[in-house]
């Protein structure tokens, strides 16, 4: 069987976390935590970043941070990941989704507009397969409409748009580690960027259960106390020790993760000249981070046949999400802006193929091979 996901491991891992498990702080903010958070501060250059337990925490501090309230609304992508969704709905918020572009599966940026009204609140892009937004655009829509942008680049990571990283364009941006990232924390985790420096004492304060224990550890009070709302947003050390074992070997990961991208996107080309397929689209001004492979299949009908050929011969490929809007919950906590042109018909095309950090040459080879015997090529 070629698996769809293995999670990355460079080979310190295992001494990192024991590393950590021996040590006197484990339960948070321990020494692997403050490596990895001097490592993003100075890649990302942002004001700051904080790890959190997943990529929802993150998304749910940012809906606190910009006090989302009951009745207001937030403009989103109904392709994602309904962490996408809950964290605001949690705090009261009206999903207001919008469709997408069918060459980058992201939010159509020309359609974010006409779906402001009196209650927005907030837009927030999601870099489908760490594909950038037009994140200009969206910061100009943002600022002339006086609204907070938090972007979802949980795929994200290494990615950019116009030489900035992903996720430090927004005032806010959000990070995953899950295991079927590109980096990974030991299954689960993820990053809360601030790049606006209003947020920055806030964020410390919900991350922390709504205390200032984080200025009480630096020294700076004698005691601390409950100031804000809040809840537990901190990672164990464990998790930060495992992530701290892929961020040394960032630059490898990212390398090799283009290459087997490259390598997918070379074979299969001859089939999307012939009709067959459509291959990701990649525009320019980006610089991509190879986190998924997928192909679009002609009709939804044969992407489910092209995924059941692919498991009879043990390759496991699979569709992604199914779009929020059509969803109970999405019906319940949402609408839909205008005309669902491309979110259904483009969703349901969508094949990924097994991707992850040093799958071999050979593997993407049998892969493809095996999607032109299914087109009888």
């Amino acid at each position: 069987m070629i698996p769809f996901n293995q999670p990355s491991r460079t080979g310190d891992e295992e001494k990192y976390v024991l590393d950590a498990l021996r040590s006197q702080r484990i339960s948070g903010e321990g020494q692997y935590a403050q490596k990895c958070h001097k490592w993003f501060q100075k890649h990302l250059g942002c004001h700051k970043a904080l790890l959190t337990p997943s990529c929802t925490h993150a998304l749910e501090m940012a809906a606190l941070l910009i006090n989302i309230q009951p009745g207001d609304e937030v403009i989103m992508p109904s392709y994602t990941f309904v962490s996408t969704a809950n964290a605001f709905v949690l705090r009261g918020a009206t999903i207001v989704f919008v469709d997408i572009r069918p060459d980058t599966m992201n939010m159509d940026e020309k359609l974010i507009e006409l779906a402001i009204t009196a209650k927005t609140k907030a837009i927030v892009p999601v870099h489908y397969a760490g594909v950038a937004c037009e994140m200009e655009l969206i910061m100009g829509i943002a600022e002339k409409n006086n609204l907070f942008v938090i972007e979802d680049a949980a795929q994200g990571m290494m990615a950019t748009y116009k030489k900035r990283p992903l996720g430090t364009i927004g005032h806010l941006g959000a990070y995953s580690f899950h295991e079927t990232k590109n980096y990974t924390s030991g299954g689960e985790g993820g990053l809360l960027i601030v790049n606006d420096e209003r947020f920055v004492q806030r964020a410390e304060f919900i991350r922390e259960k709504g205390t200032n224990r984080s200025q009480f550890f630096r020294g700076m009070l004698d005691k601390y106390s409950w100031v804000d709302i809040g809840s537990s947003y901190l990672p164990s050390d464990l998790q930060a020790a495992y992530l701290w074992a892929q961020l040394e070997h960032a630059d490898e990961i990212n390398i090799q993760r283009l290459r087997s991208w490259a390598a997918y996107y070379k074979e299969l080309l001859p089939l999307q000249r012939e009709g067959c397929i459509t291959l990701p689209a990649i525009p320019d001004d980006i610089e991509y981070n190879g986190h998924m492979f997928y192909i679009k299949a002609a009709t939804d009908h044969q992407q489910r046949e092209l995924i059941a050929y692919l498991k009879v011969h043990d390759i496991q490929a699979v569709f992604h999400y199914i779009p929020l809007h059509s969803s109970v919950a999405g019906r319940k906590h949402g609408r839909f802006n205008g005309q669902d042109q491309f979110t259904t018909v483009e969703s349901r095309r969508l094949v990924r193929l097994p991707m992850y950090y040093n799958i071999s040459i050979e593997d993407i080879r049998t892969v493809t091979k095996t999607i032109y015997r299914f087109f009888d090529k």
